[in-house]
């Protein structure tokens, strides 16, 4: 995984390094910042009553690891040589896991530029598991939303609105928050995470570019900035633009630079952690820790 670090130490490159694989012939990818390594299938131990898509669990090192099958998941046919099947273990949003595929083809490195939000009717709108649609010679490699499958499969792994009773009791705000999440299902239950705890005034966009475009138009609308955004929370994985080089691009800009900006995503670690500091991330919170996001935006925003 040597490649992986060298690609993680890089700061604001809008650039993603993907690992191929395939499930019954067909070509997918995963950000190897979510890669902790890649190992042989091994026995497991079943898990009665499991969801479907959950063959069982096994020990690796001190690692005890739920596996998914994702050819069962994703309704693709069983591998054809099974005993030289895969399993890629994985890190994000504070949980591992293993998941069962049938080949690993390597790892590249892609611009965000490169990588196309999927057709929402094509790929399923909110039912959709396809985060990105990218072409690498001459190969269209379709990016899974891990976190999007992990929730379905494992609900407590995801956004828990219950969360936010820890809270108290809330008032009203009309202050702007810019929020920038691609995923369909996440970015739903953020923004709703976000008015029950009663931010009002929420622009959402699909990702960075759309983000920094936005911020583009304020800024050249002559009018004051905190009228239009007080607060930005991106994700770091997002087409077009990552959350990294949207920061990058806030911070060395003399006019947006006071915006504080928030990293929301699965892939907060402690090296991720140094990378969002050196680009000048004002705070980094691991999803779904929702009302922890909250907490923090109350806290710029009593600044202001």
């Amino acid at each position: 995984m040597d490649r992986q670090s060298d690609i993680l130490l890089e700061s604001g490159t809008n650039e993603l390094g993907v690992m191929e694989f395939t499930i019954g012939g067909e070509v997918f990818g995963i950000n190897v910042a979510k890669v902790l390594e890649i190992m042989m299938v091994c026995p497991i131990v079943p898990m009665q009553k499991a969801q479907k898509d959950i063959e069982g669990i096994f020990k690796s090192r001190d690692m005890l690891l739920t596996v998914i099958d994702l050819a069962s998941y994703l309704g693709l046919p069983p591998s054809k040589n099974p005993g030289r099947d895969i399993f890629i273990i994985t890190r994000f949003n504070n949980a591992n896991f293993a998941f069962h595929v049938h080949s690993v083809v390597g790892i590249d490195r892609i611009s965000w530029t490169e990588i196309k939000k999927p057709d929402r009717i094509i790929y399923g709108g909110e039912d959709g598991v396809a985060t990105g649609i990218a072409e690498y010679n001459g190969r269209l490699i379709t990016i899974l939303d891990f976190e999007k499958i992990v929730s379905e499969i494992s609900p407590e792994m995801g956004i828990q609105y219950e969360d936010l009773e820890q809270l108290g009791v809330r008032h009203r705000s009309n202050k702007p928050l810019l929020i920038a999440e691609d995923s369909t299902l996440l970015s739903k239950m953020i923004v709703e995470s976000l008015r029950r705890a009663g931010y009002e005034n929420l622009t959402k966009v699909d990702n960075g570019q759309e983000a920094w475009d936005f911020l583009q138009e304020v800024k050249n609308s002559q009018d004051p900035l905190e009228n239009h955004v007080c607060c930005v929370v991106t994700d770091i994985e997002m087409p077009q633009m990552d959350g990294h080089h949207l920061t990058k691009l806030i911070k060395e800009d003399p006019i947006l630079k006071s915006l504080p900006v928030i990293l929301f995503s699965s892939l907060i670690t402690e090296e991720m952690k140094i990378k969002g500091e050196q680009l000048g991330a004002d705070a980094q919170i691991s999803k779904p820790e929702i009302a922890n996001l909250v907490s923090l935006i109350d806290s710029f925003l009593m600044k202001q």
